[in-house]
């Protein structure tokens, strides 16, 4: 970070894909933003930015761990001037009752001293709403909805205070539409009203993009909020009104050659992408069995995948339909197909590189995650959007060469994602 770098905003995401989609918000907002993987070194040279995303794969992990990692980003964070720090959650409040967004809400409450904290995952441009305390995913409660049945966090409970209730040591109240629709004021009455009743963490409600607005302004009030990628809109909104620049989203020169997608995540959206890559593009499906048994699978990927890449881009997946997955996690364990899947998937993309690719678009937020530590990134410069939540990334500060990526969150993006994806990647 230079010297002369002035913060607006800072922000800590609970996983990669989930701070590309925020990094993508606030640069469309007009904030200059940052993408770095993981709390960065002191010496790593950033260009002068309005805020910065640190990326953590903290979403899954054991809560004590999450907290660690959380807090020391918030420390880094707060030594470099920021006054307002977003914790960003996934939009569909991904977390069982065990957490993590319970327990780093906490620990990152305490330390900031607010007395009280604002929680919404709304973001209506990607159809999640949230009324009367309960989360939708378009026109449906989220418990009926088919993003309930996540492989790691199942979500079957809509209503957010009680599901942040149950992983939280704070009371947990409610900010309502009608006291929202009332605009800033009213918003910060009630919540003096609920901290002095001792509840110290509020469900906000928000259906549409105006209510996001209202709640940046609010949350601006105090030192912590936490949510998805919409109310970093609200907040980057007021932020860059009261006179940030506006930001150059170009990534310098092409970088050209290779290019490959892996996908990991099991969502209906991300399945449809597939098939219709698979038009356009060879793609290879890999045996969650093999990969499990150890690493010929990742090596056979591999070797396929060279065979190909003079003719063009590949596809490689470990993706699965949800009930082929239950299947897999039954046989083995949960924790232990998922960590051989993204290993396997971090395997191949590091062998993809060595091979000569630099433009390499990832599916699934684990996958992501996986794929990014093995790479070693250190950060990312945002660019253009590729689909709502999804920008292209340049890697900053890489010892493996220039690389542009895409991260995509499983459920974000349209059929033709992968196309699409690699069509805006120089």
């Amino acid at each position: 970070m230079t010297s002369a770098a002035k913060l607006s905003l800072g922000c800590i995401a609970d996983d990669y894909t989930g701070a590309s989609d925020l990094a993508n918000t606030l640069t469309r907002a007009g904030l200059r933003t940052v993408q770095t993987i993981g709390v960065p070194a002191s010496d790593l040279a950033l260009p002068e930015v309005d805020a910065v995303v640190v990326s953590l794969k903290s979403r899954s992990i054991e809560a004590g761990l999450a907290v660690t990692r959380s807090r020391a980003a918030e420390s880094w964070l707060r030594g470099r001037g920021v006054k307002h720090i977003l914790f960003k959650i996934c939009s569909t409040f991904d977390s069982t009752d065990a957490g993590n967004i319970g327990p780093v809400m906490d620990a990152l409450r305490a330390d900031s001293k607010d007395s009280i904290v604002l929680v919404t995952p709304a973001f209506p441009e990607t159809g999640r709403t949230v009324y009367q305390g309960n989360l939708f995913v378009g026109s449906v409660p989220l418990n009926e909805s088919p993003l309930k049945d996540h492989p790691l966090n199942p979500m079957h409970d809509s209503n957010l205070v009680r599901v942040l209730a149950r992983q939280s040591k704070t009371k947990v109240g409610l900010v309502d539409l009608a006291t929202l629709a009332r605009g800033a004021d009213a918003v910060r009455v009630k919540l003096a009203e609920l901290a002095q009743s001792g509840v110290g963490a509020a469900i906000i409600d928000a259906v549409f993009d105006r209510d996001l607005e209202t709640i940046g302004q609010v949350a601006l009030d105090h030192r912590l909020s936490v949510g998805a990628s919409g109310i970093g809109l609200g907040l980057a909104r007021t932020l860059a009104a009261a006179g940030n620049a506006k930001p150059d989203t170009a990534l310098g020169t092409p970088i050209g050659g290779p290019a490959a997608c892996l996908a990991g995540s099991c969502s209906q959206a991300t399945l449809r992408q597939i098939a219709s890559a698979e038009k356009v593009m060879p793609v290879l499906h890999l045996d969650p069995e093999r990969v499990i048994a150890g690493k010929d699978e990742a090596q056979r990927a591999l070797a396929w995948a060279r065979d190909r890449l003079g003719d063009g881009p590949v596809l490689i997946a470990s993706s699965s339909t949800p009930d082929e997955v239950a299947a897999l996690q039954s046989r083995h364990g949960r924790d232990a197909a998922g960590h051989a899947i993204e290993q396997a998937m971090a395997d191949i993309a590091d062998g993809l590189v060595q091979s000569g690719v630099h433009r390499l678009v990832v599916a699934g937020g684990e996958t992501s995650g996986a794929v990014v530590d093995r790479l070693g990134i250190p950060g990312f410069l945002v660019g253009a959007e590729i689909a709502a939540g999804v920008p292209v990334l340049r890697a900053v500060g890489s010892g493996r060469g220039e690389m542009v990526l895409a991260l995509k969150s499983g459920n974000f993006g349209g059929p033709e994602f992968f196309s699409d994806a690699l069509a805006l990647m120089p």
